[in-house]
């Protein structure tokens, strides 16, 4: 087996069958371990590692045995939670985009918007699964593996950046309702998928002049892709990230006030009023990242920490399904969209069905004349259909047969 790096430790050639040992780290995350044990990783008979290392024995200097390390089943398990969940997200994501991009009725700025955002989910996951793949099954150089790591990072802050996107947008809507017009989508083209680039240029080229020496000790091989590992210029990118959610909880809680205040004036009921706030709220936590913050913070030790990344995995990796249900699949706009065209498509196809039958009968001079001796009732001309997407689109949340 070649060398390889598994994202704490960079294991050396060892030949075919053979266990290899190496000490564990002496420090992760500002937690000390016990550099006498030993973690090991198997080296197949047919020249390949094995997919996991056990660290079990590693463990906490302090208090040991009340540390609690994920065993291998667990790994297995929360990987294919992240693999289904990808999985999913993926084709539902795929369908939504296919729907906004084929009915010309839903074109719109709200709907554009929602488009880009499906589309760094997309990209996004599929780059996380092809990732994953390549770790385990193939060997890649580090040429090869940095491009892959700084595309996966870029495509991940788009993702964000799209986020804030979403929330600039229903500000301007709800909020400041009178200079919505101010911010074209050539704008929000420029801060979705612009914004990133310029934050990984600066965070590329300070990786590259920063050390890659790693916190345990150890100097890591200059043939192994040293990215993959924690490094100081992270927090560009984290402090990117964590910025962008943290505009969106203020985006958040002006909307939910204003939609509040709105719902308050009207003549509803009061358990209607607090049943359409919840209902918003649920809908926007999705299409902002609320639910990255909720996983930010969770407890790193004992049984709660394991049940803490079952769920982290769970919600990570439906993040982009649910944006697909609650702004394609379960929104009203689209469903009448689809639904009326999907009514055309069967009136048209019983009309041509009678033509054809009527034509062989009495064989009428032309197509207009075979239609109007067949049809049983006077055709309507055809005039082209409403945009149901408007501009003047508000929140659907507010009332009963309105959507986002």
């Amino acid at each position: 087996c070649t060398y390889t790096w598994d994202g704490l430790l960079c294991w050396p050639n060892t030949p075919p069958g053979i266990t290899a040992y190496l000490p564990c780290l002496a420090d992760l995350n500002g937690v000390k371990y016990d550099t006498s044990q030993y973690a090991s990783r198997l080296c197949y008979a047919n020249g390949t590692w094995a997919n996991y290392t056990d660290y079990n024995s590693c463990l906490e200097l302090q208090n040991p045995v009340e540390r609690v390390l994920p065993t291998q089943e667990d790994i297995i398990i929360q990987t294919m939670i992240y693999l289904t969940g990808y999985g999913l997200s993926l084709a539902a994501l795929c369908i939504a985009v296919w729907i906004f991009l084929y009915y010309k009725d839903l074109r719109c700025l709200r709907n554009t918007i929602h488009t880009n955002l499906m589309c760094t989910y997309i990209l996004a996951d599929f780059m996380w699964i092809f990732n994953f793949i390549l770790q385990i099954y193939l060997q890649t150089d580090v040429a090869s593996c940095i491009i892959l790591f700084i595309l996966l990072h870029y495509l991940v802050l788009t993702n964000y950046f799209w986020m804030f996107v979403e929330g600039l947008y229903l500000y301007m809507l709800v909020v400041e309702t009178f200079t919505r017009e101010n911010i074209k989508l050539r704008a929000y083209l420029a801060i979705g998928w612009g914004t990133p680039l310029i934050v990984i240029v600066v965070w590329g080229l300070a990786r590259a002049f920063t050390s890659t020496e790693y916190e345990h000790g150890s100097i890591v091989d200059n043939k192994v892709c040293s990215w993959i590992t924690f490094n100081p210029s992270d927090w560009i990118l984290n402090a990117s990230s964590i910025i962008v959610l943290a505009v969106n909880v203020i985006f958040l809680v002006m909307i939910m006030w204003v939609l509040i205040t709105k719902l308050r004036s009207s003549n509803n009921v009061e358990t209607q009023q607090y049943r359409k706030a919840t209902k918003a709220l649920l809908v926007l936590i999705p299409l902002l990242g609320i639910t990255y913050i909720l996983l930010i913070m969770g407890p790193s030790e004992g049984t709660y920490a394991n049940m803490f990344s079952y769920i982290r995995a769970f919600l990570l990796s439906t993040q982009g399904l649910m944006v697909a249900l609650f702004y394609c699949f379960l929104n009203s706009e689209v469903q009448n969209t689809v639904r009326h065209h999907i009514t055309r498509w069967k009136e048209s196809r019983n009309l041509g069905a009678r033509r054809y039958t009527c034509s062989k009968d009495w064989s009428p001079n032309t197509r207009t004349e075979s239609v109007r001796l067949c049809s049983k009732h006077d055709v309507m001309p055809y005039t082209k259909r409403e945009s149901t997407a408007s501009e003047n689109t508000t929140m659907t949340i507010v009332g009963e047969n309105t959507v986002i």
